[in-house]
């Protein structure tokens, strides 16, 4: 109890607590934001591959076009930091819904634009409105228990690296039809955002659980005319939680070395796998002389990639269901330790694959491709898991951090790397990325064996161990409620 107010909570078996829904409820409550994920994943790729047609059709430059590509990131970039704060006010399905219909009108506006200014602002609000899949995590942290997340976080990572590839997939052969071209590839993604819409009307419900108490509180104070009922988040404002929210992840990026040494590897690795979305269309029609559908079928690499990954992935959580008792939350890096070593060889490849004379066979540069997607894979998935073990209730800060560098990376990477194969070659660019991949290794590998002791000395870390004795308050159950009623009556 703190002063007069009585909190609102779950029992353990409470079957509206979201972690004691039937698996199937939850499986049906994810898939309208797992569609969402493949939606934006795939338009972000996939725009790439109607670069040829647009240039001419709208007469825009090679930076012009490949600026669409990189303005998405900046709405990953920015917007989740708002995203989080309102759907822990206002609940997740709200969200979901204004990121697909956002996402079909800003889909609309770009098979419609004119010019490349138009087409520029139209990608910048499809990562704006793309920027909801960013609580995806949160929903399905909402509904499993930490031990239960890998299969569904697994799953997840697969739809967001799997649909980078079958957006080019399919873009390939929509760019090569002289009746279609690149609007056509905005006009699919609208069309399936659109149906997304209506899935999520159908099968989401509410699992945020601020919210779920929120209006459980609202219904007893209402039935009770006390006041005193509260739940979790209610006496602070929005303008106070997207202070936090904005100000939390810059805190944590500048004084957390687990959180700054994560972001900065991953946003490099981020930042070349986008590289690599770019380059692969150009690379393919100027050395291989790949036709438009042929260069979209080359990712399907990138797909088989994604699901070695996800094998993996199984191994790493048995793994960790193994050893957790004895390593911590360190016990989730075994699969970032062999991607950080396996990265530099899948670009070591990938550099080898854009020699010019003689020509390397195609099929180098899919291995390589594989094996860089197969790594980017496992530091996703690591970095995902092991930040939300170790911050608990600022896990969202922390990942909102990493995300907020990582797809800054993202957006500037692609916009000098042209420069850079004008003037060093395909091979000499990438082969750049590999060394520096190089130097990037031990991170993953440091954390592995020393984490403990650098999250020893986090006060965030510190406080995931047990509450603040002040933050202590009565905790008042529905069935509860029904009780103090009865005394007060008496």
């Amino acid at each position: 109890m703190r002063g007069t107010e009585f909190w609102i909570d779950f029992t353990e078996d409470d079957p509206e607590r979201p972690v004691n829904l039937p698996a199937s409820t939850k499986w049906r409550i994810l898939s309208g934001p797992l569609f969402l994920q493949i939606i934006i994943a795939s338009t972000a790729s996939g725009y790439a591959l109607g670069f040829p047609t647009m240039m001419t059709d709208i007469h825009c430059t090679q930076f012009q076009a490949t600026l669409g590509l990189g303005i998405l990131c900046l709405g990953f970039a920015v917007v989740p930091l708002f995203t989080s704060p309102l759907s822990e006010m206002s609940g997740r399905k709200p969200l979901y819904l204004v990121s697909a219909v956002g996402s079909t009108l800003a889909h609309l506006m770009g098979a419609l634009s004119k010019n490349a200014a138009m087409i520029i602002v139209a990608r910048l609000l499809q990562g704006a409105f793309g920027g909801g899949v960013t609580i995806v995590g949160g929903s399905i942290a909402d509904m499993w228990h930490p031990q239960d997340r890998g299969l569904p976080m697994s799953i997840f990572t697969v739809t967001a690296l799997a649909s980078n590839g079958l957006g080019p997939l399919f873009s390939g052969w929509v760019e090569q039809n002289p009746h279609l071209g690149w609007r056509w590839i905005q006009y699919i993604h609208m069309i399936l955002s659109g149906l997304c819409t209506l899935l999520i009307i159908f099968t989401m419900q509410e699992t945020r659980s601020s919210v779920l108490l929120s209006r459980r509180a609202e219904k007893i104070r209402r039935e009770t005319g006390d006041k005193r009922y509260i739940a979790c988040g209610e006496e602070r404002s929005l303008s106070t939680m997207v202070y936090i929210s904005c100000t939390r992840p810059i805190y944590l990026l500048l004084k957390e070395p687990v959180v700054a040494s994560f972001s900065v590897w991953f946003s490099f690795v981020w930042g070349v796998y986008y590289i690599l979305l770019a380059s692969i269309p150009n690379i393919l029609r100027n050395i291989h002389h790949f036709s438009p559908g042929l260069v979209g079928t080359m990712y399907l690499a990138l797909i088989f990639g994604v699901l070695l990954g996800f094998l993996t992935s199984i191994l790493q959580d048995r793994l960790y269901q193994q050893r957790v008792a004895r390593k911590g939350p360190e016990a989730r890096l075994y699969f970032a330790c062999a991607s950080a070593t396996f990265f530099p060889l899948g670009m070591g490849i990938f550099a080898v694959a854009c020699r010019t004379a003689p020509v390397v066979p195609w099929i180098v540069m899919a291995i390589g491709i594989a094996i860089c997607v197969w790594a980017v894979f496992g530091v996703y998935v690591s970095i995902y898991a092991y930040l939300t073990d170790c911050y608990g209730p600022y896990a969202s800060s922390a990942l909102a951090a990493q995300s907020l560098l990582r797809n800054t990376t993202a957006m500037v990477f692609p916009l000098f790397v042209q420069h850079m194969f004008n003037v060093l070659s395909y091979r000499g660019a990438n082969a750049i990325f590999a060394g520096i991949s190089v130097g990037l290794i031990p991170i993953p590998y440091v954390l592995l064996f020393y984490g403990c002791r650098v999250r020893a000395r986090s006060k965030f870390s510190r406080a995931v161990m047990g509450p603040d004795p002040q933050d202590v308050v009565e905790t008042v159950t529905t069935q509860d409620v029904q009780v103090v009623e009865a005394k007060s009556e008496v």
